[in-house]
Order: C-alpha cells, then structure tokens, then sequence
C-alpha cells in the first residue's frame, strides 16, 4: 500500500547525487587523488604514452577483453566512439538498427539520414520495450544500445547472438560496461564512457573491437569522406598506434588520471564481479521499495528488461495520470524541486525526451546507504504532492 505519512524523514543520503551521467565519483574519491595528473605536459611524451598506455592496460585487464580484442581511448566522449563505429564500418553489407529509446532514436537517424544506407532495415519500440530480435539475420550488421539508459530498458541476455554470425554487432553499452554484464567475446563494436559506470569525467570515450571489426576495417573502404577523427586505418591497415597509447587529438591527462583512479579502486575492491554485486544490492533497494507502493512502476515492461542501473519509473497514481503530459512534467518538476531543496537528491527526472519519469542511477559507485535514505524522502515528496489533489 501507498504510505500515507507526509512528515519529512529523518535521515539524508550522505551524498544527494544520483545522476544518471556524469555520475557520481568513486566513494572515498578526493581531488588530492589527481595530485600525479601529468599536468602540462604533452601526451606524446614518453610519460604521457607511458599513462595512457597503462589506463588502457586497466580497462583490458579488468574487462577480460578476449584475445585479439583491441581498446583505444578516443574523442567525444561514448558518442564520439559510437559515431567512428557507425561511419567507419557501414556499408559493406545490410544493417539493422534496433532502437528503444532516446539514443537509440539518434544512432537510428544517424543511419537513416546521415549514411542513407541502401540496404537498411529499422526495427523500433516505444519506451517501456524491446524491439522484435527474433528478426536477426546473422549475414546483416546491426547497431544497437545495450543498456537503454533513457528508458531503463536492459537487453536480458545474449541467446539471441550466434557467435558463428557474418555480420557485425555493434553496441552502445555506455551504461552496462563496468555495471552489468556484458558478453564482449559476442560482440564486434562495444563503446562507453568513464563518465558513467566509472563516475569519470566527460569528453573522453572509449572504443573496442574484435579480430571481425578490423577486418572489415582493413578491407572495406566507406564511399564517404570520413574527417580525421573517425580515422583508424593508414594505407589500408588498422593504426595500431591508437590502440596502445597515442591518440587521434589531444586528451586531457587530468581525465585519464581521473578515470586511472576510478579504475585502480574497481580493481582494490576485487574487480568486475564485485562491481556487477553493488549494482545489485542497490537495484534490491529500489525493486523493494517499488513494490511496497501501489502508485509506481518501472517504465520497463517486463521483469527481464528492468535495467538495474539506470532505473526509470512511473508514477501511476490517480491525481498524476488525469493529467496532460506538460501538467505531468510540472508535477514532477516541483517533486525534484522538494528533494533538492532538502538536499536529499539530485538530477533524478527522467530524460527529456522519455514520458515524464523519474530516473534514479544505481551504478557501482553508488553506496547501498544512500539509496536506504532516499526513497523515504521520495515516499514523502510523492504523498506531499499527492495531499494537495
């Protein structure tokens, strides 16, 4: 039943942050932590390629990246990594492009509009579901989003995927690496940014292929121009050199520091499994207490599609629904409003483009604690909200 008590909690989050991006930094994260950052100095130098070769050397071993898989850090944060992806590898046969949400929507029109690729085939749904899988042709490549960070839609697994496939599978997984599970050694294109399950900055994104990734790259030439930063090949080979410490412009070291930190605390507290266990010791949390109300829900369908990291919900209660959707966006907007001004929770509306929500990040730096003390905060902002109608 809905809690019908409308007296402010007791107890606050010791830290308000649940946005889901940037996120939160690392616990016990100080800016003391950068002091090292190799400030001033040019990422071409000896120590420069020495820092950046060892934040890559963190990523794969951390990610058990399979043999042959390489990893670069690029420009433009996981957009940036995506966008070399999609313009560097279409073409060379048929794709499909599946979309459930705001990125997806964007990858889609990127494809659509942008490459106007002969041979494309959409397959979309509306917030809340999957598109249709069981259409995969294993000759096609397809482009997708792992995680649907704007939807809190989550693929439930890989059955779908025949390792043995001709085509490439290409994955935003921006906000699944480092949270969730994903099976790379599946997988021809992965990219993501620190700024999400890392809680790192922004700007800087990161890019894997498999062994079928740079073959293609290697024998396929797009018909269009491709502007330097998408380049990863010279005379018709893959340019190694971006995937072992240098880098196609200029990073910011401060960053790489930044995410070298994040990454040496994933690594102190036992490495990806104990990451994938926070994430779900804090989504417990919130399924709890979503199912102790009557008036919320996941936007997510169906149990094996909640993401439990980029948790979206809707309110479903009788003075929320009667409205139009800008009355409910107001409505919300003043509930974030009361958290704010309690301190107790920032930047947890929904993605602009998503049905009004609420999206609360549940990521492995966010501590099990803090999520214990918001949600009465939220019991009380909701039955506040709901006196007044």
């Amino acid at each position: 039943m809905t809690s019908n008590h409308i007296s402010p909690p007791l107890h606050r989050p010791l830290n308000p942050r649940f946005s889901c991006g940037p996120t939160r930094k690392r616990p016990g994260w100080r800016i003391a932590n950068l002091e090292s950052a190799l400030l001033g100095r040019s990422h071409r130098s000896k120590e420069g390629k020495e820092r950046l070769r060892y934040c890559l050397d963190l990523m794969r071993k951390l990610l058990a990246l399979p043999e042959g898989y390489r990893i670069a850090i690029v420009p433009g944060s996981d957009t940036g990594a995506f966008e070399m992806a999609l313009w560097s590898l279409l073409g060379d046969r048929g794709v499909d492009v599946f979309a459930w949400d705001a990125f997806g929507q964007v990858w889609m029109t990127d494809v659509l509009e942008q490459l106007q690729l002969d041979d494309l085939r959409v397959y979309d749904a509306p917030y809340g579901r999957l598109p249709d899988l069981s259409v995969i042709n294993d000759e096609r490549d397809i482009v997708l989003t792992w995680n649907g960070t704007a939807s809190g839609v989550l693929l439930p697994d890989d059955a779908w995927l025949n390792p043995e496939r001709k085509g490439l599978v290409i994955a935003d997984a921006t906000s699944a690496v480092f949270a969730v599970p994903v099976p790379i050694e599946c997988l021809d294109v992965v990219t993501f940014s620190w700024q999400k399950s890392l809680g790192g900055e922004a700007a800087h994104g990161v890019l894997i292929l498999s062994p079928k990734a740079v073959q293609r790259l290697e024998t396929y030439t797009p018909p269009w121009p491709l502007p330097k930063l998408f380049r990863m090949t010279q005379n018709g080979k893959l340019n190694e050199k971006i995937f072992t410490g240098q880098v196609i412009n200029t990073p910011s070291m401060l960053v790489v520091e930044d995410a070298i930190d994040s990454l040496e605390w994933v690594e102190e507290q036992g490495g990806l499994g104990v990451m994938h266990e926070r994430v779900k010791r804090n989504f417990n949390v919130i399924n709890n207490w979503i199912m102790r109300r009557d008036d919320l829900e996941f936007m997510a369908e169906l149990e094996e599609t909640i993401s439990p990291v980029s948790v979206t919900i809707k309110i479903k209660a009788d003075w929320f629904t009667k409205e139009d959707e800008a009355q409910q966006r107001e409505h919300i907007q003043v509930l974030l409003e009361m958290l704010e001004a309690e301190q107790v929770a920032y930047d947890i509306g929904g993605y602009l483009k998503a049905p009004p929500s609420l999206r609360i990040w549940c990521g492995p730096m966010i501590e099990t604690t803090d999520l214990e003390a918001l949600t009465p905060w939220i019991d009380w902002a909701l039955d506040t909200l709901a006196a007044k109608f």
